[in-house]
């Protein structure tokens, strides 16, 4: 199995257009790298690709991403569709920019593909200009994708995106992916939305030889901090490093890696006190377009 992260950063990516906070401001100085939304890509056999989650930045994403070139015919493609982990807009806007793309899937938990058949339209927008199937993901039921890989969905969050919050359709809004390659045994998770430590949660962590898992902020009161604005950071429903790192403390024999990082997370500086923490727990906080093979 090969993992591309193709973005690594929240909603708005880093830096954010209207945010002058310090972390962004080390972007446009030059002393920070940028860094593009949220997005994985996963293959078992190197030539069908699948993505997790599809950011508004995937165009770009795509065409600086070797493996995910396109060809040979003239309008032939690797991807081979996308699995959502939740109906956030960072996390499926990129459908748009694949619209014109033939006979793909979208792999979604039941609340994902009300909301965006129901709430957004997603579906509609897409079915307008090629036909795509549409696959509903159930909780602990694996599935097998085009190239090799076998998918289980973990139900970890009822957090639901703002634009469903008169939605009637309860359940589990948000699921971490369990992705194994049979053919050498790899399992990798990906979880770039965790509201809490969920219960079985650790089992999961130690069945796995790498974790990619939320981090979007380092600490509760960061955003605030950050940005002088007292609203917001509680709701987003994302657990601070500084909760769950003591939990992946107790996994040292498993590749642990922090992705979805708000522009305001001074990990995103490998010079600041934070990251020197993190190094010293033995968890990575790579760069867009680092390649894992399991």
């Amino acid at each position: 199995m090969k993992a591309i992260l193709l973005g690594t950063t929240a909603g708005g990516g880093f830096p954010q257009w209207n945010c002058a906070c310090a972390m962004c401001a080390g972007v446009h100085s030059g002393r920070l790298a940028p860094r593009s939304q949220d997005c994985l890509a996963v293959s078992g056999n190197g030539t069908d690709w699948w993505l997790v989650n599809a950011s508004p930045d995937i165009r770009t994403q795509i065409t600086s991403t070797p493996l995910l070139t396109p060809g040979p015919g003239p309008r032939d493609t690797p991807l081979r569709g996308a699995l959502f982990t939740d109906a956030e807009l960072d996390h499926t806007l990129g459908l748009l920019t694949l619209r014109g793309g033939a006979d793909l899937t979208v792999y979604a938990p039941a609340t994902v593909r009300h909301a965006l058949s129901e709430s957004f339209d997603l579906k509609s927008v897409l079915d307008g200009y090629s036909p795509w199937a549409w696959r509903q993901v159930d909780p602990e039921q694996p599935f097998e994708l085009t190239g090799g890989l076998t998918v289980t969905a973990i139900p970890i969050s009822g957090k639901r995106p703002k634009y469903t919050r008169n939605s009637e359709i309860g359940g589990h809004w948000v699921v971490a992916y369990r992705i194994e390659d049979p053919a050498t045994g790899g399992v990798l998770v990906y979880a770039p939305c965790l509201a809490s430590w969920p219960a079985g949660f650790d089992d999961v962590v130690a069945g796995a030889d790498c974790v990619l898992l939320d981090g979007t902020f380092y600490a509760a009161s960061e955003m605030g901090s950050a940005t002088g604005s007292s609203s917001g950071q509680a709701a987003m429903g994302h657990l601070p490093i500084t909760l769950s790192l003591p939990e992946l403390r107790r996994h040292p024999h498993v590749r642990r890696i922090y992705t979805h990082l708000n522009n305001t997370n001074p990990v995103l500086d490998p010079e600041s006190a934070e990251s020197a923490k993190l190094r010293e727990a033995g968890v990575e906080v790579p760069p867009d377009g680092t390649v894992i093979e399991l």
